[in-house]
Order: C-alpha cells, then structure tokens, then sequence
C-alpha cells in the first residue's frame, strides 16, 4: 500500500527527531516494511491517518482498549478528573476506588501496587521475589516477553537448561547469568532447571498466555507443573498478564485455567489506555514492599489519579453481565468469517477470549517460538499492506496478535471479512 503524503512527511520529519523515527522500535514497520501509518485520531473501532484514511482498528494500542477508542464514560470520568489536577505525588481517594475494584473482583489477590507501565510492574515483582525469598535466579521461557527489563532481555541459547544470551546491547552478561531461559511446552527442561539450580531460583514468570511472539497457548497441566515444583521447591510463580489480563476474563489467565499464582502483572488496560500498570498477589509476599517492607519500589506518578479515574471507567464496564461473552462471540464471528474466505494455504487463526492471531502455518496448536516458519512472515507482509488498502489496520508484525474491541460492531466485522477477501486475492507464494 502506497502511504500517505502527510505520513511520508511526518515520518522523514521524525527520523530527525527519534532513533530510527519512532519512540518504540515496532513502529517503523521493519517488520512489513514501508511507511509508517501516523495516527491522527480513534473513536470507537475506528481511526483515521494523518491523511484522513479511516481503518477498523485491531491493534488497539496492542491490547488495552478493550472498549475502543475514546469511549465516553472514560472520556467523561477523565475530563472530569483532570479539572481537580492532573498529578500530586501523593494519595488520593481513587487509587483506594480501582484498588478495590479489582481486589473484589479478583479473589486470589490480597494486595496490590500500581505502577507507570508493564515493564516497571514485572520490574518491581522480580524484586520482590527475590527479596522475599533470598534467592537470585529467575527462571523465563524462550518466546514470552516481559518488557525491557534487563535481566528479561534474554534468549535461550543451545541445550535444554541454558543461561541466555542477551537479546540487546548494553545488558552486562552479570545480568544475563541471573537469568535462566527454558523452551515454552518443555516439562522436563523445567523439571531439570529446578533440579540443576536447587535452592537457588527466586520465582518462575510465564506469560500464561503467551502472546508476544505468535499466540503461544500452552496445555493447562504444563501451567499446573509450573504451579507444583514452584511449591515443591520454594520458588514464587509469577503470572506475567500484561497483554492477557482482563482480555480472557476479569480475573484473566489464572481464573481461566484454575490456577492460582502467587504474583501477577497488569498493564495499561487497567488504565482505560493511560500509562499504568500493576504487580499483585498474596498478603505474606506484598507485605514486603517498602515501606512496610525492606524491598525498595516507588514512582512519582504512581497511582496518577487521571489513569485511576480511566481504569474505574473501564473496568467497571468490564464487570458489566455478559460482556466477555459477548466479546467472545464477535471474536468468533469474526475468525470463522476470515477462514471461509481464506484463499491461502496453509492457514489457521489461533485464538483465546478476544485475542486472535493469524499463521500461515498448518499446525493445529503452535506452542512454541520454534515452531514458527520465518517465511510465513514475508505472506504476512503481502496480507498486511493489502488489508491497510482495504481499511484494515493491525499491529505491524506477524508475530503480534489482534484485538476485538466491544466497540466492534457486526458491520464492522462484516467489512473487515470482506476485506481479508480482497486481501487473499492479492498475495502471491
């Protein structure tokens, strides 16, 4: 797809400005490549270019829009706040309001912290393992992301149980050796990482659902095991939900599977789309966050009461009856409408609550990194530009997943079906 010339402008303006022109590096499209697409405004499931183009919107700022763009209530409960300030460094009464919300509703959580971002919330809770259990090791799985976080910003290397190699520049290798990296779907490799650092591993973080690289859903019993030896051994389990949280259910990936972690990470969806984030879990191991505890974590706009206002909008219409059912069923109308017009093989959409990825694999289950053809990304980058022609945005990778919104209609999956139609027909082997 050709782009526009307001977004062909502003992206040679920006390349002046940011490294590489963008403030996060997915932006710049390297992955599909072309131009960046720069965004003017949303509302609802729709958002318009720089040049006046208007998509159905499936990115939704990778995740947290569960209700769209803009949407009224958050938009009113925001401007409302905003007129009493907008931050204080200090407490206010609607950090105690989405607090409350969310440990009502939440059951296996006892306490919780907010934070500025997803990253800064796995950050502090790794901390907070290690502080609380004395112990130095983490142990993370190959293809699940956890922010940019040094210590996270590590790739599996060769053999079952294996220190990583950093994924970045300026990560010190002291870092990457506190780092224990195992293949997602692998129980022995676990088993034998418990095994080989007995006593020494802090805690365990999984995205439950791994849904930074591809949508990597793992079996119940593999989490269930994760869940075992962390008792059997003293390790903590931590249940990293930033992408998945509240998208698969209001208690999300632990209330899905039945499985009870002992620390959990949110992201910005717990802020209607403002800069937020959270780390939660047990009364014993919060406790032991400063100043209570001896575990240091703090932030200036920790708890901004314009992000919290925004987060009791959202959330609370996400408690409302029948919400995830209904966005489940668009979810599903929406998958089965693109299969039946599929022109291209392989094919399959991967998919949990309202979150769908697509892979042009033949795989019925893809739970690993590994399993991943890199040539299906070039097929991915034929779909992705045909589909921007044809009012369709989504994340600028064919490792990222889709969102559909509540504020998605049934016309709006109609034409975004129709859409991926007169994409297929355009993508050549």
């Amino acid at each position: 797809m050709k782009i526009g010339p307001k977004s062909a402008e502003l992206f040679e303006t920006a390349k002046n400005l940011f490294p590489g022109g963008v403030n996060s590096p997915v932006r710049a499209f390297r992955s599909v490549g072309g131009t960046p697409v720069f965004i003017d405004r949303g509302k609802g499931s729709h958002i318009w270019d720089a040049d006046g183009a208007e998509y159905v919107d499936y990115c939704c700022s990778w995740g947290p829009l569960i209700l769209g763009h803009a949407n009224e209530q958050v938009l009113e409960s925001v401007y409302e706040t905003m007129q009493n300030g907008t931050s204080f460094g200090a407490p206010t009464r609607l950090e105690n309001e989405l607090a409350t919300l969310i440990l009502r509703n939440i059951p296996f959580l006892e306490r919780i912290r907010f934070v500025s971002s997803g990253t800064e919330a796995v950050m502090s809770a790794i901390r907070l393992a290690r502080g609380y259990t004395g112990r130095t090791k983490i142990l993370k799985f190959e293809g699940c992301y956890h922010g940019h976080a040094d210590s996270l910003l590590v790739k599996a290397g060769s053999g079952l149980v294996t220190f990583g190699n950093s994924s970045s520049a300026g990560v010190p290798e002291a870092f990457v050796n506190e780092t224990i990296t195992v293949p997602l779907n692998n129980p022995e490799a676990v088993e034998a990482a418990f095994k080989m650092y007995e006593g020494q591993i802090a805690c365990v973080i999984i995205e439950p659902v791994p849904a930074n690289n591809g949508l990597l859903l793992q079996h119940k019993s593999f989490l269930q095991l994760l869940r075992d030896l962390c008792d059997t051994h003293g390790s903590l389990l931590l249940f990293d939900e930033v992408i998945n949280g509240f998208r698969i259910g209001f208690t999300g990936a632990a209330g899905y599977y039945g499985i009870v972690p002992d620390l959990v990470t949110y992201g910005k969806i717990i802020g209607g789309g403002f800069p937020v984030g959270a780390y939660a879990g047990k009364l014993q191991i919060m406790s032991c966050i400063s100043p209570e505890g001896n575990v240091y974590q703090a932030g200036t706009l920790s708890g901004n009461p314009v992000a919290m206002r925004a987060g009791i909008a959202q959330l609370s219409q996400c408690l409302q009856p029948g919400f995830y059912e209904a966005l489940e069923k668009k979810t599903h109308y929406l998958i089965e409408g693109i299969k039946k017009v599929c022109t291209v093989r392989p094919f399959r959409i991967h998919t949990i609550g309202s979150i769908f990825w697509l892979a042009f694999s033949d795989l019925e289950a893809v739970r690993t990194a590994d399993e991943i053809d890199p040539a299906s990304m070039m097929v991915f980058r034929q779909l992705y530009h045909a589909l921007l022609a044809n009012g369709v945005y989504m994340g600028p990778s064919g490792y990222e997943v889709g969102f559909v919104s509540a504020a998605h209609t049934y016309d709006d999956l109609d034409f975004t079906i129709n859409a991926f139609a007169k994409a297929f027909q355009t993508i050549t082997p």
